[in-house]
């Protein structure tokens, strides 16, 4: 007699839509980590761990950041629940940015991220001067000091 196996709870197609596979290219999930990953995501999320910000302090504080780049991420990471927005009705315009609990949360986690990144920063770069340059590697060929 042939037992059918019936998978288990956490294997069904509802339990791993409820949960998301950020493995598979269909998972929504993979819009919301690269929106929060990406380069200025990452800088602008911690930057507002700080307290409100407007956009011009955030552009001051995220050294190198366009006025384009800095207006498309903060309308990303609104449009993930991570950060609100209030706009005063008021000339000149007034807007000041936050984070919401759910951006905190995330903040927060990348944050640690970056502090350990920062206290293993000599180690990276040792390892990285050991290693021979390639081309689209992002470092210079330039012989270590």
């Amino acid at each position: 007699m042939t037992r059918l196996t019936l998978p288990a709870a956490a294997d069904t197609l509802a339990a791993k839509l409820a949960r998301g596979d950020v493995f598979s290219d269909k998972c929504p999930s993979r819009e919301v980590l690269t929106a929060i990953t990406s380069r200025w995501g990452v800088l602008v999320l911690i930057a507002l761990l700080g307290g409100t910000h407007r956009f011009s302090d955030l552009r001051r504080k995220v050294k190198g950041i366009s006025e384009k780049m800095l207006a498309q991420t903060l309308r990303t990471l609104e449009s993930n629940g991570l950060v609100e927005r209030i706009a005063y009705p008021v000339v000149p315009p007034h807007t000041e940015y936050s984070l919401s609990a759910l951006g905190r949360g995330v903040a927060e986690k990348i944050e640690a991220l970056t502090d350990w990144i920062e206290v293993k920063l000599p180690e990276m770069m040792e390892a990285q001067s050991r290693q021979p340059v390639r081309p689209g590697d992002g470092r210079s060929a330039q012989a270590a000091p």
